[in-house]
């Protein structure tokens, strides 16, 4: 739509310029809207607290990376709960400096 969204997100930063945010949605049924945008348009830019405003583009983790990346995710208690409430498989979506 090009309608800026402001989407509060935990971001795991695994090295410099890259940050990795699941798509959990708190264990909703089923992926959230920003997901879907991030996959039509994924040049994005992000907010960096020290950085300010970074441009990245966005892609889904699949397969072993996926699963790598969201076992990070689900040490959190928050996120564990939100895969044990969902059948889903909750996308993990990787953010790199552009």
């Amino acid at each position: 739509s090009g309608t800026e969204r402001v989407t509060p997100l935990v971001a795991l930063r695994p090295e410099q310029g890259t940050w990795r945010i699941a798509a959990s949605k708190a264990g909703a049924p089923n992926n959230p809207d920003w997901y879907h945008n991030l996959l039509a348009h994924p040049d994005i830019t992000i907010e960096e607290p020290g950085e300010g405003t970074v441009a990245v583009r966005a892609t889904e983790l699949k397969g072993a990376a996926r699963d790598a990346a969201w076992a990070i995710f689900a040490a959190m208690p928050a996120f564990k709960s939100y895969e044990e409430k969902t059948s889903r498989t909750i996308p993990v979506i990787e953010l790199s400096r552009r």
